[in-house]
This record gives C-alpha cells, sequence and structure tokens, in this order.
C-alpha cells in the first residue's frame, strides 16, 4: 500500500506544478554606483591640475554624497564648460550614465567665478514611471508593471514577453537612466 500512495502523491505533485504556471521578472531601476562618481571627479581633478590650460584657474569639483550633487566652480564659463567635459568623459569610462545628471543654471559665484550645480537623478520619480508604465502595457504583452516607490517591476509568465519588454525600454527616447536588475 505503501508504494501506490508514493506514486499517488508524485502524480499529484506533478498535476499541482503544471497548474501552478511559474512566472518571471525583472526591476526596472535608475541608479548611480557613488564611488564611481567619486573616482571620476578625483580623475577629473587630476587632470585639472595637470593641464596647461587650467595654470592658475580656480576650478574645482567637490561632490556631495549625502546630497548626490556635484557642484562645479570655474573661472568663467568657458572653463566651466570644459572641466565639465573633462568630468563628462571621466563618467562615461567609468559607465556611469549621463542622462543620470541633472543640470542647474550657470551662477555667479563669489570672487569673480561662476558655478553650476550637478544632481545625480537617483530612482525613477512618479511620472516618469506611470510613463514608463503606460508604454508598456501599450504593448499588448501579456505582463503586469507596477510601481514599487522608486523603481518598477515588471513580470510574465513568458521569458520572451520580459526580454521584448526590456528592447522596448532600450529604444525608447527616455530623459533619464534605466538599468534592469533581479532578471528572474
Amino acid at each position: 500500500m505503501g508504494a501506490v500512495q508514493d506514486i499517488l502523491g508524485r502524480i499529484y505533485a506533478y498535476l499541482i506544478s503544471l497548474t501552478m504556471a511559474e512566472t518571471f521578472s525583472f526591476d526596472i531601476v535608475s541608479e548611480v554606483n557613488m564611488q564611481e562618481v567619486d573616482n571620476a571627479v578625483n580623475q577629473s581633478l587630476k587632470e585639472i591640475g595637470q593641464r596647461y590650460d587650467f595654470k592658475g584657474s580656480r576650478s574645482a569639483i567637490s561632490l556631495d554624497q549625502k546630497e548626490k550633487k556635484l557642484n562645479i566652480v570655474s573661472d568663467d564659463e568657458f572653463r566651466l564648460k570644459a572641466v565639465l567635459d573633462i568630468l563628462q568623459g571621466k563618467l562615461i569610462k567609468r559607465n556611469v550614465p549621463i542622462k543620470a545628471l541633472s543640470y542647474g543654471p550657470v551662477e555667479p559665484s563669489s570672487g569673480g567665478t561662476v558655478r553650476q550645480i550637478i544632481t545625480l537623478q537617483v530612482g525613477i520619480e512618479k511620472e516618469n514611471a506611470k510613463k514608463l508604465v503606460k508604454m508598456i502595457k501599450d504593448t499588448k504583452l501579456k505582463v503586469q508593471a507596477q510601481i514599487m516607490e522608486d523603481q518598477i517591476r515588471v513580470s510574465a509568465r513568458a521569458k520572451d514577453d520580459l526580454q521584448s519588454v526590456m528592447a522596448l525600454i532600450r529604444k525608447a527616447e527616455l530623459h533619464f537612466a534605466v538599468q534592469f536588475t533581479n532578471y528572474r
């Protein structure tokens, strides 16, 4: 009798596994590696200190990691743009997305210098998240997208649908950086 119950138990477990479909998911996030930003700032400062066209200038870059802001100061707008170019080049080499930078206005600072504050955008804002969810739902694929604080979870029964959503988001002209994490 024990063998029959064992076989019936296995058949029951198999039938249950057929009825419970497995779902796959991934998260859409907007993250910035602050250590890489710090390294890029330090490399930029080193290059500014060594370049001949910056000799005697008061150009500086400072990073506030808690506020996630960069403060760039220089003698004039021309040198400020040159400092920005150096910084952007270092960020690109370190795989920090440039779309994650939100540029403030160039404003006069003390001592005849100019300054610009750049905010690092971490997390997807609610308005942008709603646009992404609407874009995903307009595809008519069998996927579910839900907003979870500053990220979006996309789930589906078919991995192909998830990969189609990823391709759609990569091709979209978004004004903020996105990454895909927790692909399961």
